[in-house]
């Protein structure tokens, strides 16, 4: 039976924050199924986990902003989680996920791939399962924080969504994680997107290199391309992406001159 009379453990309230994180905030209700799993794990109420996430709703500027409030009694641990992730997402997200494995009973290498769990115990092996670990819950962040739509054209197939890096992996190890490094594309604008044939200026609007005019044929550009000139971005319901980060892509990804 859940036990609502304890305070919350700064584990518990990781792991609340790792569901905040895959969860759109509309959508954080105690009849969330991710939510009432979660709750189960933590031994918790549903709605009691689905009020801790109003409450890390509340930290977030980006909801502040756009008039969208979580929940008024945030606890100094809320605000030192809060604070902690967004300074290091990558240890962080590891983290929520070992505690969510240790919870199920899981070690953190199930359900990765079978060429990780035949690899030996070692620093490489930590590696790997880490960098999988991680690419999952940018990947669920992203999804969740665009509801599941590419923010360029709206597609919503999940086979056809790839959560794209703004700085790539390899450029920056602080932003691998975060998801405001990510946006949420189809496949060809992903490809499209980090070979620096498009990108998406610090307002949040699209632009496309004189290149793919070049190359591609009057058809193709009508369809996939020229509509989404100086267009904007269908933006995610939290983790708005970062400009920085944006910047950092016009001015060393893109292949062509912002007007």
């Amino acid at each position: 039976m859940a036990d609502e009379r304890r305070n919350w453990s700064r584990e518990e309230t990781i792991v609340a924050f790792n569901i905040y994180c895959k969860i759109t905030f509309s959508k954080a209700t105690k009849t969330n199924p991710l939510i009432i799993s979660a709750a189960k794990l933590l031994g918790r109420t549903p709605s009691a986990l689905s009020m801790k996430i109003g409450n890390l709703a509340s930290l977030d500027p980006e909801l502040k902003k756009r008039g969208i409030g979580g929940l008024p009694n945030i606890s100094k641990l809320d605000k030192d989680v809060w604070q902690e992730f967004n300074q290091d997402w990558d240890k962080l997200a590891f983290e929520s996920e070992t505690i969510i494995a240790s919870l199920k009973n899981h070690a953190i290498e199930e359900g990765i791939s079978e060429d990780v769990a035949t690899l030996p115990i070692g620093k490489d092996r930590q590696s790997i399962v880490k960098t999988r670990v991680n690419q999952s819950f940018f990947r669920s962040s992203v999804l969740s924080a665009y509801g599941h739509k590419c923010c360029i054209t709206g597609i919503s197939m999940s086979e056809l969504l790839i959560a794209s890096h703004i700085i790539p992996w390899s450029k920056r190890d602080d932003t691998r994680t975060d998801p405001r490094n990510g946006l949420l594309l189809n496949a060809l604008h992903d490809k499209a997107f980090d070979s620096g044939l498009i990108t998406v200026t610090p307002d949040y609007v699209i632009h496309v290199s004189d290149e793919v005019s070049q190359q591609l044929s009057e058809e193709y550009l009508k369809e996939w391309f020229t509509p989404y000139e100086s267009k904007q971005i269908a933006l995610p319901n939290k983790f708005l992406p970062s400009k920085e980060y944006l910047k950092w892509h016009n001015e060393n990804v893109f292949r062509g001159k912002l007007k």
